[in-house]
């Protein structure tokens, strides 16, 4: 690749990964990476390794490089203080730390009962809303993932948003807990896996039991032969999604007007649409994995980019 032709490198750096986007003057993709190089999985030789690691080959004296994620959180290269929410792209932008050669985007956090924090979606939120303009009248913007967030978007800045566990709640019960422990011969056939999972989605919604209880029926169905034990883990999704799915929908309805979006990897919000539809909602529009645009636009807000 030409590299007087590149203008930008991006990284969306999280805890467990890392995923970089070099850019050229038209901000055209010229190349992806990723790696699994969080900042809790360094190689020996710690942050500046794993980004030589990541950029070999684009880094020319002139090419900024502009990070999101938990690179700016206090166990991360450094950190970045956290903006209050309401924001604006504009002021996201002016907010990013510059203070050595990578530039890192802020985190962001609201208080009140449900004091909440982010770092790494905002990217993605600003990323909807370059792809989808209208999103800035009013928009509750899903990003499902290890911490699933639902930021709620008007008048173009990001007014609140709450986090759900569902991802992490998943890996920590099928790793270690005794739900992870289910017999299991042989994989279900998927037609079984949906099954379930669309199930365990729908008994999220019985308001007889709580998600503890709902959980340990993972268990007891499989033990009463009520549930194919290769499908245990589906259900169990089902089950997660579906309580998350159930509380925010709630949070939907104080927003009447705003738009709804999905955001985040095809598989993942593919079973949030599903859990949408089987709980009697609309399924929400999908606009895939928007970080890079995210970034590519707020170093143009920033002013990191030759004119």
């Amino acid at each position: 690749m030409p590299r007087n032709n590149t203008t930008l490198i991006a990284l969306d750096w999280g805890t467990s990964s890392l995923r970089a986007w070099l850019f050229d003057r038209n901000g055209d993709v010229l190349d992806t990476r990723a790696t699994d190089m969080g900042i809790l999985h360094l190689p020996e030789g710690g942050f500046p390794a794993a980004l030589q690691t990541v950029t070999e080959g684009w880094v020319t004296a002139s090419t900024p490089i502009l990070a999101c994620g938990m690179i700016g959180s206090r166990n991360g290269w450094r950190e970045v203080p956290y903006l209050d929410c309401p924001v604006s792209v504009a002021d996201i932008a002016q907010a990013i730390d510059r203070a050595a050669d990578i530039a890192i985007v802020p985190g962001l956090r609201v208080g009140g009962a449900f004091s909440d924090v982010m770092r790494g979606e905002e990217a993605q939120v600003v990323g909807a809303l370059a792809v989808r303009p209208s999103l800035a009248d009013g928009a509750v913007m899903i990003l499902p993932g290890t911490h699933s967030k639902w930021a709620h978007v008007s008048s173009g800045r990001i007014v609140s948003f709450r986090t759900y566990m569902t991802g992490e709640l998943f890996a920590v019960l099928t790793r270690h807990s005794i739900l992870g422990r289910l017999p299991s011969d042989c994989e279900s056939p998927e037609s079984a896996r949906d099954e379930a999972f669309a199930r365990g989605v729908l008994a999220a919604r019985e308001p007889e039991a709580s998600l503890s209880a709902h959980l340990f029926s993972t268990r007891s169905l499989v033990l009463n032969d009520r549930l194919e034990p290769g499908a245990a883990r589906d259900y169990l999704s089902g089950l997660l999604i579906g309580d998350e799915v159930r509380s925010g929908t709630g949070l939907l309805a104080t927003q009447r007007d705003a738009s709804t979006v999905l955001i985040g990897e095809p598989a993942l919000t593919a079973r949030y649409a599903k859990a949408f539809t089987l709980l009697g909602h609309h399924a929400p529009e999908t606009l895939g994995n928007t970080a890079a645009a995210g970034l590519l636009n707020l170093a143009r807000a920033a002013g990191l980019l030759e004119t």
